[in-house]
């Protein structure tokens, strides 16, 4: 039985990284790894091949057998947002068909990057992904990466087909959801694009994140989203703070900080592949200092004593 993505696009949903081996070749088993982490921490849905992922830098065969691998180590336990990341319609089409192909459940898709299309072309460039394949399709705005953001009015227009079942926001709009939630159907889920955002965005009606942090800290992004959704403010605000630090970390060197963080976790390489270049020495020691932060109350699996 198909269960609808309001049932599981919400909560903290880490976007995941794809490890790299000395041979610059995609390590499936410490990715393996890292998506069987996410299931046993529980979490609704993975996102794979998509920021974190370094999406830009691999094949579309590449995509295809991490999406497969992450499919396969789900086993209909979490589900797998693959996303499709082009800022050429024809080529957004291919990758989402093989993701469709390879077993995901939905896929993501972003504004298109560098082009700067006007909204009437980013509406037609959604609507052509979604009319090549029969999975939902969530939309992800992140203007600071592609100079244009998706307008209010555009979402609205693309909701009026349900295969557009959320929203990834990653312009730090937290009056967002609250805005046009009523012009929306019911089902339609909006995420933080960003864990700085996670917190205010929640709160104000937002239904999650997409998060790096929780990549790392699993069960504590579950908690913070818990104790959010009890309506514990301050004690989901003291977690979130106490995470602020590393957060910080993570996004000044994207993707690069979130694969060292993990590797002093001993889960995976720190391997990157270019443009993206490892931490130097100097941002090390932030990630670090920023583990050293949280150690003492045990926050993190892994951190500490």
């Amino acid at each position: 039985m198909l269960i609808p993505p309001a049932a599981w696009f919400t909560g903290f949903i880490p976007d995941l990284p794809t490890p790299f081996d000395a041979a610059d070749a995609i390590d499936l088993k410490a990715f393996a790894a890292l998506c069987e982490r996410q299931v046993a921490a529980g979490v609704p849905a993975i996102v794979v091949c998509e920021t974190a992922g370094e999406a830009p830098t691999l094949s579309p065969a590449e995509q295809e057998l991490v999406i497969r691998t992450a499919v396969d180590v789900a086993r209909g336990r979490v589900r797998v947002i693959a996303g499709a990341v082009s800022n050429a319609t024809s080529h957004a089409i291919e990758l989402a068909r093989r993701a469709e192909a390879a077993g995901a459940d939905a896929v993501m898709s972003v504004v298109p990057a560098y082009n700067k299309p006007i909204q009437e072309g980013m509406l037609a460039h959604f609507r052509a992904i979604a009319a090549a394949i029969g999975l939902p399709v969530i939309l992800h705005d992140n203007p600071a990466r592609t100079l244009r953001p998706l307008a209010d009015e555009t979402l609205l227009r693309l909701a009026e087909s349900r295969q557009f079942v959320g929203l990834r926001d990653g312009g730090g709009d937290i009056a967002r959801p609250m805005r046009l939630s009523h012009s929306l159907p019911a089902s339609f889920r909006f995420l933080s694009g960003g864990d700085f955002t996670a917190f205010a965005f929640i709160a104000d009606g937002g239904d999650g994140a997409i998060s790096e942090v929780a990549n790392i800290a699993p069960d504590l992004c579950r908690t913070i989203f818990s104790h959010l959704r009890q309506g514990r403010l301050q004690s989901a605000r003291y977690l979130h703070k106490r995470l602020i630090p590393l957060i910080a970390c993570l996004s000044r060197e994207d993707p690069a900080a979130l694969k060292y963080a993990l590797n002093v976790l001993g889960l995976m390489s720190a391997a990157t592949r270019l443009p993206i270049v490892p931490l130097d020495a100097a941002a090390q020691r932030g990630v670090v200092r920023a583990f050293a932060a949280i150690a003492d109350e045990e926050l993190i699996d892994g951190v500490g004593a």
